[in-house]
């Protein structure tokens, strides 16, 4: 039985054998079976004698009121109606003026109100803009979160920080003045990276998707990257979301992650001794039918970041070049970013600083052939000075290779 969305288990016993609807005057017949006072009566109108259920000849054809059952579906249905109303109210959406009403009312916030404030804000971008634009609201929300002590705080209490967390990762997009968001959260006298790093350890899929979107957000700034990239525990937390069998979505958003915290040196030569280079090899090497064309741009954007180190060339050649002919694969196989991307790696290890282990990579995967096919493309200038570059360590003369290839019949990815 379903009532709007509420989905109801109706006992056996509670349904009329012949409509098979929830009785509503129960009535038994001689045999001792009962049946819906109308339709039994409609059967016995129809010129029926017998009882519909055992096909027994009625010897009268009186009905007998089934009190107990008729009571005891009426408190059942009563329940049932009890209930509806509460998951009902549980799920309405809010409108702005209740929201705005509750906001200014509460100083402190519990669960139920923080609840009915994120349907609000799942409703509509609109909505999302008007909580942002509550200034006193996002700073409550954020004292939420330096007001926990993990290992004696309530799971209630918990569990409101967690509905805090998941309301400003939704509004964060609209926060004008994301700086100020980020010296709030990060700098403000008050330990408030505590509590998300935390729930991204220890929070659901779900959660944890929401506190990456926040660290993402506060990461504005050499400062601001370095205090989270450094907090202890984390990396190590962000590494273990990136392996395979991690959830898609949670990858990509822990990957964003990685790339806003990435600029400086030490932090590169931490990802790097953490194997970083080494799952992003395992990413890029997936099924392609399993991987996002996000995850894919995203690996090849960390890669590009760390061959800026010798450490990180270092890893991007080491072993038989496994992660290097993995990025030769995805030239011009997934989007012209990743390419870009991809073009940007093979540059910096080939030509800026002639990795000799690159350049055997390169070759054996057939990758000049690639190089020479996207300089006949539509590429940007910046990539095409790199394709030009890459041309001279291996020696080759673009304009008599050009000519070798017929582009009428060659399939070259638009850039």
């Amino acid at each position: 039985m379903r009532k709007d969305d509420l989905y109801i288990t109706v006992p056996t016993f509670f349904r009329c054998p012949i409509s098979l609807d929830v009785m509503k005057s129960p009535v038994s017949l001689c045999t001792g079976v009962t049946y819906d006072r109308a339709s039994i009566q409609r059967w016995l109108d129809g010129g029926n004698n017998t009882c519909p259920a055992t096909m027994q000849i009625l010897q009268n054809k009186d009905f007998i009121p089934n009190r107990t059952l008729q009571r005891l579906i009426e408190i059942w249905s009563d329940s049932v109606r009890r209930r509806a109303c509460i998951e009902s109210a549980e799920t309405a959406v809010p409108t702005r003026d209740e929201i705005a009403a509750a906001i200014e009312k509460e100083e402190r916030y519990d669960r139920d109100i923080l609840s009915k404030i994120l349907r609000f804000a799942r409703e509509s971008d609109d909505n999302k803009g008007f909580l942002a634009g509550k200034d006193d609201f996002v700073r409550l929300l954020a004292d939420l979160l330096s007001q926990v002590d993990f290992k004696t705080t309530s799971t209630v209490k918990l569990l409101v920080v967690q509905e805090a967390v998941k309301i400003l990762s939704m509004i964060r997009t609209k926060i004008s003045d994301r700086r100020r968001f980020s010296n709030l959260i990060l700098n403000n006298g008050r330990d408030r990276l505590t509590a998300i790093i935390f729930l991204f350890k220890t929070g659901n899929v779900e959660l944890k998707i929401d506190c990456a979107g926040l660290l993402e957000f506060v990461a504005v700034d050499a400062e601001s990257k370095l205090l989270i990239a450094e907090r202890d525990g984390l990396v190590n937390e962000l590494m273990k979301s990136i392996s395979g069998d991690s959830d898609p979505s949670l990858i990509e958003s822990t990957l964003s992650v990685l790339i806003a915290i990435s600029s400086q040196k030490r932090v590169k030569l931490n990802l790097i001794r953490e194997k970083l280079i080494k799952e992003l090899t395992k990413l890029l090497a997936a099924d392609p039918t399993t991987s996002s064309v996000s995850v894919t741009e995203k690996c090849l954007k960390l890669l590009e970041t760390l061959a800026s180190t010798n450490e990180g060339r270092s890893e991007i050649c080491g072993g038989d070049g496994e992660c290097l002919k993995t990025v030769v694969k995805k030239l011009m196989k997934v989007s012209t970013a990743a390419t870009e991307h991809a073009v940007t790696v093979l540059w910096s290890v080939s030509y800026l600083f002639k990795e000799e282990k690159a350049l055997e990579a390169v070759t054996s995967t057939n990758g000049v052939t690639k190089i020479l096919l996207l300089l006949q493309s539509n590429c940007s200038p910046a990539v095409r000075r790199m394709l030009t570059d890459l041309l001279k360590v291996f020696k080759v003369n673009s304009r008599s290779c050009l000519s070798a290839y017929d582009t009428k019949t060659t399939h070259i990815m638009p850039f």
